[in-house]
């Protein structure tokens, strides 16, 4: 969240007037909707608007294949998409890898507990899902700090809360391996020195 982003209630008001097309159910194989958007290659189109362009197995992710799993994450896919095609992100020229990883990663986080139309229907949501696209690009909102974004959106998010935790944990487990490496290593040398004398 280093680099300063745009105003948040640009962001916000944007996803309060995400259009009907965006909101439209994705394309799951085996359910016959001649209306469903086909979220890879709206996924694509995104990339391009960005100057990047994805190799096809990159959008593989983006192809639903069961109803229940893939529904809520490419319906949120889809809102996330429409934010990403806001001037200033395309203004931005994002790289691939970051543009992928939002599309993917943080809408399977947020989908897993929120139903994808709440992004735009609820105000808390639509902060919520405008401050972690941000953040995840690694910026935060104009006229914040660095410090005063990341308690926002630690605030206001669930799904970061999580992410702050697990990270937390897997740093002290680490630091714990750490640890117990050491001590035995110095046991080891001890142990070895002692056997000499």
């Amino acid at each position: 969240m280093m680099q300063i982003g745009p105003h948040l209630e640009t962001l916000t008001h944007r996803l309060a007037d995400t259009p009907v097309e965006f909101l439209a159910e994705p394309r799951i194989a085996g359910v016959a909707n001649a209306q469903a958007v086909a979220v890879a290659a709206l996924v694509n189109d995104i990339l391009l608007l960005h100057g990047a362009r994805a190799p096809a197995a990159s959008l593989q992710g983006f192809i639903g294949a069961q109803v229940k799993a893939d529904r809520n994450r490419l319906a949120l896919a889809m809102i996330v998409c429409w934010l990403l095609a806001d001037d200033w992100f395309t203004g931005q020229q994002l790289p691939q890898h970051d543009l992928l990883q939002v599309l993917g990663e943080a809408a399977r986080e947020l989908a897993a507990s929120t139903p994808a139309h709440q992004f735009t229907q609820d105000p808390e949501r639509r902060e919520e899902l405008a401050r972690i696209v941000l953040a995840r690009l690694g910026f935060r909102p104009r006229d914040e700090s660095v410090a005063q974004a990341t308690d926002r959106l630690s605030a206001i998010s669930g799904t970061e809360r999580r992410r702050l935790l697990e990270a937390s944990r897997l740093a002290e487990q680490r630091a714990r391996e750490i640890r117990e490496a050491l001590a035995k290593k110095a046991a080891e040398e001890s142990a070895d020195k002692w056997s000499r004398e």
